[in-house]
């Protein structure tokens, strides 16, 4: 694992403790909620109605979306990344129930996002190496990717880094986090029937499993 690798991993992580087991708040800048009617939207509706084995993506930008969020969180050797922990199903399947109003969202950010590779590494963003990936996600978060009006490039990056977090951190039950990856990256015990007096009164990390009857509960994306 690179350098670059290893200090995005540990942004996410550290932005992770203490509110591992809660459910992150949307970026301020998703208050842009209203799509403009353009000829982007129609290009946007009509890229969506591809087919697909999921609940919300078609298979191509499952794809992109699968790829993005493995950049932001790569996996390695003995530590879980985006693709180990679930993060594509857990936003496929949020886009389709509590984030369905962020659809359109993202349909018209993963538009203007190939368009972009297309334009500068005549490639779409799955066809590119790790590194040219990389390129591409900062040059989104520094607002210097060309060619996004709604949403903007930096809006687009902070929200599907929100979400990929959300992915690795949440209860499984919705659909991430599988296998209880991220939680067992940052000690989180998650769920217990009960904690044991000598667990209450110890001044060491709980080490037990988390309760894995949750996990069975989480829908999974077709294959």
């Amino acid at each position: 694992m690179s350098k670059h690798d290893e200090s995005r991993r540990a942004f996410l992580v550290g932005a992770a403790v203490g509110a591992v087991a809660g459910t992150a708040r949307v970026p301020d800048a998703l208050a842009q909620t209203r799509e403009p009617h353009d000829a982007a939207a129609t290009t946007a509706q009509a890229h969506a109605q591809g087919p697909g084995r999921g609940a919300f993506f078609n298979d191509d930008d499952a794809v992109t979306v699968a790829a993005f969020t493995e950049r932001l969180m790569p996996g390695a050797p003995g530590k879980p990344g985006a693709r180990d922990a679930g993060v594509l199903n857990y936003i496929d399947l949020a886009l389709a129930g509590a984030y369905a109003d962020l659809q359109d969202f993202y349909r018209r950010g993963l538009v203007a996002l190939e368009a972009y590779c297309r334009k500068t590494s005549d490639a779409s963003f799955v066809k590119l190496s790790a590194a040219k990936q990389d390129e591409v996600i900062t040059a989104l978060e520094q607002g210097k990717a060309s060619g996004f009006t709604w949403p903007t490039a930096p809006a687009f990056f902070n929200t599907v880094r929100t979400h990929t977090m959300e992915g690795m951190f949440a209860d499984p039950v919705y659909g991430g986090n599988k296998d209880f990856a991220g939680w067992a990256l940052v000690g989180f015990p998650g769920a217990q029937p009960l904690f044991s007096p000598a667990d209450m009164q110890s001044k060491d990390a709980f080490t037990g499993a988390p309760v894995t009857g949750l996990q069975a509960q989480a829908p999974a994306r077709r294959t």
